[in-house]
């Protein structure tokens, strides 16, 4: 590596905390594609694509960063392709930050289709079944390959609340961590440690130790929203974040509900990315201050209003409830699209608006305001059916 190029990489993945209020924070995480100002949403862009969005509106609507997924992007088209073609920041037409994630969320989701042992996991297809083979170097070679700004270490999501598989799970998920470091090469990539434990404190608080003792640029806290309560969640969060370095970004893996969201920015977190915004979008729901609301009733046959007053999204400055209902209705293309532009504008002006709040020292009051008028979708917040949490395990966006 040339000496200018060796000092350029020095300047990059450096966190850098610019304002406090209690353990919130803002900062700036520099890459190699531009600042991320967290805290921070991620888009989902599963297959190199946020569904229905082009590259120049997610910049319109003010993304900083988008997540892409290594195991399907490694079946198709293919990470070597991919390089072959410039890199994925080319081959999609994103000039921004890129976080990939392992793909191991995915790959252990396939419960009747994989065989995990201690050098990684062979499993199938779910495309058209051929066999293949991810270990924490393959892991990190592919995403090298695809050239992302962050990438994450092939890790073992478990049960939550089985604290014999949790174990394990934190065992070889830190056994991994040290090969998936030793195997990392390019110095334009940040490499992030991914914290397991499921919901027991002391296995969260001892692979936090673990981690920070490798000294990775940036933390993932992993394995939650996973079929445990939101008090679980939050508790978790409670005794994992502290356990954490001040000085670099702390990333909580696939949370977006505003109302996680907002609790976790309260205990530190500084990094989000979950594929609600868009997946919800597709089938009528829409976020609001108020909450969710679902464009296909019927009672907003006939409604003038936009979805929200107020709100300054394109969708919202320009048509009405009634005709994105009769979109959807209809089964247009185009009502995805607006729905899809709306919430992502809803969730990239919430983080605004909480940076904002943490600058002007307002955070609990303002997150206080919110809550108290939005409506959580499921206030059971519970998620303990097996096959609800196979299938957010699946998720493509």
């Amino acid at each position: 590596m040339k000496r200018n190029e060796r000092n350029a990489s020095e300047e990059w993945f450096v966190f850098t905390v610019e304002a406090r209020d209690g353990h919130a924070r803002v900062g700036r995480f520099r890459t190699p594609h531009g600042d991320i100002p967290t805290p921070a949403f991620a888009p989902v862009g599963t297959q190199a694509t946020v569904k229905t969005m082009t590259p120049h509106e997610l910049k319109d609507l003010g993304t900083h960063i988008i997540l892409s997924n290594t195991y399907h992007l490694y079946l198709r088209p293919g990470a070597d392709l991919i390089a072959e073609l410039g890199g994925l920041h080319t081959f999609m037409a994103w000039d921004g930050p890129i976080l990939t994630d392992s793909g191991g969320f995915q790959v252990f989701s396939l419960a009747h289709m994989r065989r995990v042992d201690e050098e990684g996991v062979t499993f199938r297809s779910h495309i058209d079944g051929s066999l293949h083979r991810f270990t924490p170097e393959v892991v990190i070679h592919t995403q090298e390959l695809l050239g992302s700004d962050i990438i994450m270490p092939l890790d073992i999501c478990p049960t939550p609340d089985n604290r014999a598989e949790v174990e394990e799970a934190v065992r070889r998920t830190n056994r991994w961590a040290v090969r998936a470091k030793a195997a990392h090469t390019r110095r334009d990539q940040a490499l992030f440690g991914i914290v397991q434990g499921g919901i027991f404190p002391d296995l969260r608080q001892a692979a936090a130790q673990f981690l920070v003792d490798l000294d990775f640029p940036g933390y993932a806290i992993g394995g939650l929203s996973v079929g445990e309560t939101k008090e679980e969640m939050y508790a978790t969060l409670d005794e994992t974040v502290p356990a954490l370095p001040e000085d670099r970004p702390r990333y909580l893996m696939g949370v977006g509900t505003p109302e996680d969201i907002l609790e976790a920015v309260e205990r530190g977190v500084d990094l989000f990315d979950c594929v609600l915004p868009t997946r919800v979008a597709r089938n009528g729901g829409l976020l609001t201050h108020e909450g969710r609301l679902n464009i296909r009733n019927a009672r907003f046959a006939r409604d003038p209003n936009p979805i929200e007053p107020g709100c300054t999204c394109y969708t919202c400055r320009h048509f009405s409830r009634a005709y994105i209902r009769h979109l959807f209705k209809a089964g247009e293309i185009l009502g995805l699209r607006l729905a899809t532009i709306h919430n992502l504008h809803f969730m990239l002006r919430l983080m605004e608006q909480v940076r904002q709040a943490i600058r002007e020292g307002r955070y609990r009051e303002f997150k206080a305001a919110f809550l108290s008028r939005y409506r959580i979708s499921d206030q059971r917040a519970r998620h303990k059916n097996k096959e609800a949490f196979l299938a957010r395990q699946r998720g493509i966006q």
